[in-house]
């Protein structure tokens, strides 16, 4: 696949509508191009919104059906706030990374040990034997759906590595990617949003962006 191509599945990556194929080799061109790593991250929100949408919409509604005024106003309103106040602060923090770390732009922009959880949170943390990865995901029940906070301590650097929320149904969605700096065992926190409730999520694993396994936490 040519470079500018690439370029142009920066939406169908977030959205995770590119094949395994595909999608790997997009994830090996993130690697390589701090321009689409800010704007997979950029459409973060509207992804969100979209599986928001899909796991609301009844069965019997047309595949495609349009959205209501008010869910898109809503939409382009939280897209509008994100890139007001994000995205200033996202370009420097990935300036500041790529500084650190020309070789190994992030994907995620992370905070060092930020935030404490809300009214009603719970916290799970499991450290995996083999890989020495430990992690802990906060859950913060939300009318639609689940607000999350990820620690994570991974010095095996430098790699893409994300969050997989599964189902009690088998169901899994990816909410977030990461990049991890080079022998970088230092704890970083990434906030992000799951579909699910709570009460719907079987257990939590932290992948690399090539499908490895590094640590599974699951909810009593």
């Amino acid at each position: 696949m040519r470079s500018l191509e690439r370029h142009r599945d920066v939406g169908a990556y977030a959205l995770g509508v590119l094949d395994e194929a595909e999608a790997f080799r997009f994830e090996d061109h993130l690697m390589e191009c701090p321009s689409c790593a800010v704007q997979v991250t950029e459409f973060g929100p509207a992804a969100r919104q979209l599986m928001l949408y899909r796991s609301a919409t009844p069965r019997p509604v047309h595949p495609l059906a349009k959205p209501g005024p008010r869910m898109l106003d809503r939409l382009v309103s939280q897209v509008a706030v994100h890139h007001r106040t994000g995205r200033r602060r996202l370009l420097l923090a990935l300036a500041a990374s790529l500084v650190i770390a020309v070789s190994a732009p992030a994907v995620t922009v992370m905070a060092r040990d930020g935030g404490g959880g809300g009214d009603g949170a719970v916290s799970v943390a499991a450290t995996d034997e083999r890989s020495g990865v430990w992690a802990e995901v906060t859950t913060q029940d939300e009318a639609w759906g689940s607000h999350l906070r990820l620690k994570v301590k991974d010095g095996a650097g430098p790699r893409v590595c994300r969050l997989v929320v599964i189902g009690r149904n088998g169901s899994e969605e990816t909410v977030t990617s990461w990049n991890v700096d080079r022998h970088d065992a230092r704890p970083n926190t990434v906030r992000s949003g799951s579909a699910m409730r709570p009460d719907e999520i079987a257990r939590y694993e932290v992948r690399t962006a090539r499908g490895e396994h590094l640590v599974t936490l699951e909810p009593r």
